[in-house]
Formats: C-alpha cells, sequence, structure tokens
C-alpha cells in the first residue's frame, strides 16, 4: 500500500506551479521595481530639461540676471516635484548666425542627482554593487533677446 502512494505522488505534479511561481517571482518583482525607478528617473529628467528652458528663457530677457535664472530653473524644478538639490548654472555663448556671423545666447545646465530607490537596495542585497546614484544633466540654449548681448 505504501508502495503505491510513493509511486502515485512520484508520478503526480502537484504543487510544480506553486515552486515555480516561487521561483519566478522574485525576478518578476525586480523586472517591475526596475521599470518604475526608471520611470521616476525618466520623469526628474523631463522636469530638469524644462527647468533649463525656463531658466535660458529667463536668462535671455532683458532685466533679469544670471541669478535670477538660476532661481527660476531651481524654483521650477522644486514645483516639478524633484527634491533635493538642483544646481543650475548660466554662462554666456556665441551661438551661429546667417552669414557666418555669431548671435549673442546664454546657456542654463541644470544637474541633479537621483539616488536610485528600488533597484540599488535589492541589487546590494543579493551581494553585487551598483550604482546608487544617477547624476542628471539638463541643458538648454537661447538666443539673447538684449541688444547686442549680456
Amino acid at each position: 500500500m505504501a508502495r503505491v502512494i510513493l509511486r502515485r505522488f512520484r508520478r503526480s505534479e502537484l504543487g510544480a506551479e506553486l515552486i515555480e511561481m516561487a521561483l519566478v517571482t522574485p525576478i518578476l518583482l525586480l523586472l517591475v521595481m526596475g521599470i518604475v525607478d526608471f520611470g521616476f528617473l525618466f520623469q526628474r529628467y523631463v522636469v530638469l530639461t524644462n527647468a533649463a528652458v525656463e531658466g535660458a528663457r529667463v536668462a535671455s530677457m532683458p532685466g533679469y540676471t544670471a541669478a535670477d535664472a538660476e532661481a527660476r530653473a531651481q524654483s521650477y524644478a522644486a514645483t516639478g516635484g524633484v527634491p533635493g538639490t538642483v544646481t543650475a548654472v548660466t554662462a554666456p555663448v556665441a551661438l551661429p548666425g546667417a552669414g557666418g556671423g555669431t548671435w549673442p545666447g546664454v546657456e542654463v545646465t541644470v544637474t541633479h542627482v537621483y539616488n536610485l530607490q528600488y533597484i540599488a537596495p535589492i541589487v546590494t542585497l543579493v551581494g553585487g554593487t551598483s550604482a546608487a546614484s544617477v547624476t542628471l544633466t539638463a541643458r538648454s540654449t537661447m538666443r539673447s533677446q538684449i541688444a547686442g548681448g549680456s
């Protein structure tokens, strides 16, 4: 009788789905968390790009200084949901114009260090090494609206 029961269990595939699910679930969760983490990273990059455009727009207008442009870029980033430190740098540039000439312009570079929220802790948990942060940089250049440049 015991032999019949043992043969029956050896041929049976009861519980195979449970074991397969237990093996696949961690990989599936890692994939989903990676998608979420990169989604947050991309959202922050889009906000930083728009912050650089706003800073360059302010810097290119008459009556505004580089400090005003940097403050506008930082304000836009904070309003857009980018927490932490956002660094904005404004620099004058020469843009190519028609006939080989140049136009005065301004360039605003915005940087932010994004700390990976899900991937880095999971990778370090299993003994791997991972970059826990990524530096995001967005740059925008606009022609100066001030006669003769700034």
